[in-house]
């Protein structure tokens, strides 16, 4: 009975060990990097939300954060829909895309 139970783990533990530093460790340091970014949020950040708009931070309440997405047009979001900062490159390769469509 021990030895089946050996050879158990011995066949488990490395397969584990390896989905961990594969997919949980990954999956949990993302986590923590997008958790620092969106406690770091300040007006005036231009962002991308989880939706693929682009806007720039115009206030905050509580979880919500107002963006204005055109002149004279703000969109309350929530603040967890922010999936991060843009950056110029991106949003001229996003522009360009639609723009050979």
């Amino acid at each position: 009975m021990g030895g089946a139970l050996s050879q158990f783990l011995l066949l488990f533990a490395p397969l584990f060990a390896i989905w961990y530093f594969l997919v949980i460790r990954p999956q949990q340091q993302q986590r923590k990097k997008l958790q620092e970014m969106l406690a770091n949020l300040k007006t005036g950040d231009r962002v991308l939300t989880s939706g693929g708009i682009y806007g720039t931070i115009m206030g905050f309440r509580n979880n919500v954060v107002q963006l204005q997405i055109a002149s004279q047009i703000k969109v309350d979001v929530a603040r967890s829909a922010i999936t991060g900062i843009a950056s110029e490159e991106a949003e001229a390769a996003a522009s360009g895309g639609k723009a050979k469509k």
